[in-house]
């Protein structure tokens, strides 16, 4: 089926840069990665890039340092997706494409050929590290993005691929909900649909098919819940995470819990690591921009969700991180305890 290009796409402010273009024009293989740890955003556009530059005849190579989290193999070619901490030597690809990645150790993947690298990414904190960088913090997620290099590069949009970038559109928006979600972004999802994409079974797989570890792992974190005025924050040790039986994927979305609660602005979810480091998720549907806080501490993100990696133990990242996000806010806004 062939797209539909709406009247904000032709922009110019919209458009890919002009050497993007001409790189893929000119270079025939290509290795497409994204950051570690991977959620709905990274695998929807690398596998959806993946389909439209094959469709122009190139070779494509797809590879992540972690593996596809259980909701998103489902998503068409999602078992292609090559999953090792290393490029194989074998690889020689021309050309490497990283998607929200602000650099290329956000991958973890090492032997990367340093040589011709593009950078695509719409985090606040994202950074021009690779050979041609676009960085556009006005897309509400890369699928948007790759949506409009397909435009640009006129190549078609089947079904398969309209799946994968509305079940990245949906993740990174929060189902529609965070602030970066505009007209644009419901104009993107209706063309997707009428390209093929079928929302209540993309929502099924992605909202209503967690495995019961997920669902343990909750209840778990929900016991540890607290509140200071605008802040809640809950988390779950190693020693949970092992009892649980619960992996790292488990842990995505749990955050949102602690935002979900009236009269809250910023919630914290905090992991232990194996190494007694701390993994940290932030979201905020105030004022307080979480990216900022996230990269006072090395991470980034987006002004509503962000994260980081702390140095442990657990309840001393706690304290400094609390702390910050206090820093943040007014000071009569944490003055009592609910």
């Amino acid at each position: 089926m062939r797209k539909r290009s709406p009247a904000w796409i032709t922009e110019q402010r919209k458009r890919p840069p002009a050497a993007l273009l001409d790189c893929i024009a000119s270079h025939q293989s290509f290795l497409l990665t994204a950051h570690a740890r991977p959620d709905g955003d990274a695998i929807g556009s690398l596998l959806a890039l993946d389909t439209i530059l094959q469709e122009l005849g190139k070779q494509t190579e797809m590879q992540l340092y972690d593996r596809v989290p259980l909701i998103y193999r489902t998503l068409p070619g999602s078992e292609r997706i090559r999953t090792a901490p290393a490029v194989p030597a074998g690889s020689r690809a021309d050309v490497t494409i990283l998607l929200e990645c602000d650099g290329v150790e956000r991958s973890r993947l090492s032997g990367i050929d340093p040589g011709c690298l593009i950078n695509i990414d719409h985090h606040a904190s994202g950074r021009e590290f690779a050979t041609i960088n676009w960085i556009d913090t006005s897309a509400s997620a890369v699928a948007e993005m790759i949506y409009r290099l397909a435009l640009a590069l006129e190549a078609n949009i089947p079904a398969e691929t309209a799946t994968c970038l509305y079940t990245a559109l949906l993740s990174d928006t929060g189902s529609f909900c965070y602030e970066g979600t505009t007209a644009e972004t419901f104009a993107l999802a209706r063309n997707l649909v009428e390209l093929g994409a079928d929302p209540a079974r993309i929502a099924q797989d992605v909202y209503f098919s967690n495995p019961a570890s997920k669902m343990r792992l909750l209840g778990m974190a929900l016991t540890t819940l607290q509140r200071e005025g605008r802040i809640a924050w809950l988390w779950v040790t190693h020693t949970d995470m092992i009892r649980l039986g619960a992996v790292e994927e488990d842990c995505e979305g749990i955050v949102n819990y602690a935002v979900g609660i009236s009269g809250v602005d910023v919630a914290v979810f905090l992991r232990e690591l194996p190494d007694h480091r701390v993994r940290i998720s932030l979201r905020s549907k105030g004022p307080v921009n979480v990216a900022d806080v996230a990269q006072q501490f090395g991470g980034g993100g987006h002004v509503h969700a962000s994260g980081c990696t702390l140095e442990g133990p657990l309840y001393s990242a706690m304290d400094r991180l609390l702390d910050r996000i206090r820093q943040h806010l007014c000071p009569r806004s944490v003055a009592g305890v609910a």
